[in-house]
Parts: C-alpha cells; sequence; structure tokens
C-alpha cells in the first residue's frame, strides 16, 4: 500500500491504528524485533511505521539537507527543533520524511489515521517544527513498511507477528531501547517467553 492509497481509502481493515510486533523468528532484518504502528490497512494492503528504530541522522541534518537552514542559523533553532526525534520508518521510500503526529496541528495535506492521530509528509510541518510551532507530540520517520493484498494477514497467520491495539504514548515516546519489551507487556507477554516456532508442531 502506498501514500496515494492511504489518501484515497474508503474503507478501514481489523489491522488500523493496531501495533503489528515482530515475533523472535523474524528473518528479515528489516523487521527484527520491530513494532510497528499499522495506519492503514484494506483489502489493497497495509500501510505503517517502525516506532523503535532509530535513525543516525538529526532534525538539524533534514533541515541543513532541505537547505531550509544554513549552517549558522540551525544553533538558534529551538530547542524542541533541535532535539525533534528522526526514526528509521521502514525500508519503502527510505529517503522520504513522514510526520506522525497528534492532531493539533493540521494543514490541507494532513491525513487522518485515527482520532488522534495525523500524517503530514509535506514540507510546511517541518518548517512549523523549526520554528517551535509543530504539534505537541510528533515524530519524524523515514520511509515506511508496506504489504501488498493479503500479505501481511499471511505473514501473521504463519506466526511472524502478533498484534494488539496501539497506545498512542508508547508511539511517541522516544525511549527506543525496551519499546519492544513495552508493547509486549501491552498484551502481557514477556518476550522469554515467545518461541519462534510457536503454532508450527
Amino acid at each position: 500500500m502506498s501514500l496515494s492509497t492511504l489518501k484515497n481509502r474508503r474503507e478501514r481493515g481489523f489491522l488500523d491504528g493496531q501495533f503489528v510486533i515482530a515475533m523472535p523468528g523474524m528473518e528479515d532484518r528489516n523487521f527484527n524485533r520491530t513494532v510497528i504502528y499499522i495506519c492503514a490497512h484494506s483489502d489493497a494492503g497495509a500501510m505503517g511505521f517502525v516506532i523503535n528504530r532509530a535513525q543516525k541522522l538529526t532534525f538539524t541534518d533534514v533541515l541543513l539537507h532541505l537547505e531550509m537552514v544554513k549552517d549558522d542559523d540551525a544553533i538558534v533553532l529551538p530547542a524542541a527543533a533541535r532535539d525533534f526525534p528522526i526514526q528509521t520508518g521502514g525500508p519503502v521510500e527510505s529517503g522520504r520524511g513522514f510526520v506522525l503526529h497528534s492532531d493539533d496541528y493540521i494543514s490541507d495535506s494532513s491525513i487522518p489515521v485515527s482520532d488522534d492521530i495525523s500524517l503530514t509528509a509535506t514540507l510546511d510541518i517541518v518548517r512549523a517544527i523549526s520554528k517551535g510551532s509543530g504539534p505537541k507530540r510528533a515524530t519524524m520517520l523515514l520511509g515506511y513498511a508496506g504489504w501488498s493484498a493479503g500479505q501481511l494477514e499471511a505473514e501473521i497467520g504463519n506466526n511472524g507477528w502478533l498484534n494488539c491495539p496501539a497506545e498512542e504514548a508508547l508511539i511517541f515516546d522516544r525511549c527506543l531501547d525496551d519499546k519492544y519489551e513495552r508493547a509486549l507487556a501491552l498484551m502481557g507477554i514477556n518476550p522469554a517467553m515467545l518461541s519462534p516456532h510457536a503454532g508450527h508442531g
């Protein structure tokens, strides 16, 4: 599923607004020990963002790359902009930035993802954040995770993923190191209890 499909969707799938959490046996290095927030799920496929993988780039690096600031300007950015989190959202379009954010910031290009969360992938939100006038809660993600029709359902059926309702606080939590364990804890699961071979008796 692509961003354009997300904009034009008319239906919601049962995984909309859910976390999918990689099982220990996940062999794809892109998704090993990941927690993914599913933004859109339908018969056409699914799209979401990894929310627990760090990115080496800083928000200042992004602004410099986009030529929105010069080196001298970067040091006078608001503290909220200098510390703004950047994460690796997934392997699809990994050079493109997406901002997942609370709904107190809405522009013409913002796409509602849930009742409280929106997605904006245009420069207007980057400018707002750089001026300290962005959304109250937000994170920038480079790239996204996408699945074709029926692919994610099949992977869940083959014990590749667990799924549970998403928790907004966890989406925007900046502590990434133990987010995988905390996501599993939402389901009452200790990672040590999971077997990569569960259900394949």
